[in-house]
């Protein structure tokens, strides 16, 4: 019986490999499939084939996110290349924001600015990225600068994550007072207590201490009325609160 049990999970591995290979998945599907023997292939079934047969949103997310953790670097290639196979904004963009989150700001940036000089790149969101990419490699003159364009050239369009980035660049540029106003500002509106909370860090810094310990404890006192899930979600900017609000 225990035999037949394993002889058959050995077909099951074997065909799925194939499968991952023949579609372009072998890494590090068929590693993952090979070393952990019907574990392997159970996963494979669930975060791939499944997202293909039914197309659930959610699933194929989970999908991405157990991939990315299991081979970080994955995606990044599969985009490059898919990008020196067919050259369009679609493909620099989804390129320019996985550099984004790995942190390759430097390559982001030439992207954004691949995409800005084209003809049908010129859009809000795009600039935002190359905002993003300068403030990551440090230069917050660069991205204020860029920030300052996209709201001058699209008065309309409005983002609470480029408000925060543009408090942010204004504080590693030593504008501190108007970091200030734009944290109070965009808080007023920002899904989050991460502006409060980055305005009361810059606050202790000011030597402004029973300011930033006020705006603190208000933070985690209204974090405290949010439901658990919230919290959760929530645990860096509560945790940090906690502390200045000692």
């Amino acid at each position: 019986m225990h035999t037949n049990v394993g002889i058959l999970i050995t077909l099951i591995d074997v065909a799925l490999i194939v499968h991952a290979a023949k579609t372009g998945r072998f890494s590090p599907w068929g590693f993952i499939i090979l070393f952990l023997p019907g574990i392997g292939a159970l996963a494979y079934v669930v975060v791939e084939l499944i997202p293909e047969w039914f197309g659930s949103h959610k699933v194929r997310r989970a999908r991405q996110q157990f991939a990315g953790a299991i081979n970080p670097g994955g995606r990044y290639r599969q985009l490059h290349d898919e990008l020196e196979v067919v050259d369009t904004i679609a493909n620099r963009s989804a390129l320019a924001q996985e550099c984004l989150t790995l942190g390759k700001y430097d390559e982001a940036l030439g992207l954004y600015d691949a995409i800005l000089a084209k003809p049908l790149g010129e859009e809000p969101s795009f600039m935002l990225g190359k905002a993003r990419a300068e403030y990551g490699i440090g230069n917050a003159g660069a991205a204020i600068a860029t920030l300052e364009e996209l709201k001058r050239r699209w008065s309309d369009f409005k983002s609470a994550d480029g408000h925060l980035l543009y408090a942010m660049a204004l504080e590693m540029a030593g504008r501190n007072d108007e970091a200030l106003a734009n944290y109070a500002a965009v808080s007023q509106y920002f899904p989050g207590p991460e502006p409060r909370v980055r305005q009361a860090q810059l606050l202790q810094r000011l030597g402004r201490g029973d300011d930033a310990r006020a705006l603190a404890e208000d933070v985690v006192r209204t974090l405290g009325r949010a439901p658990a899930h919230v919290r959760q979600n929530q645990r860096q900017w509560l945790e940090s609160a906690q502390k200045l609000a000692r």
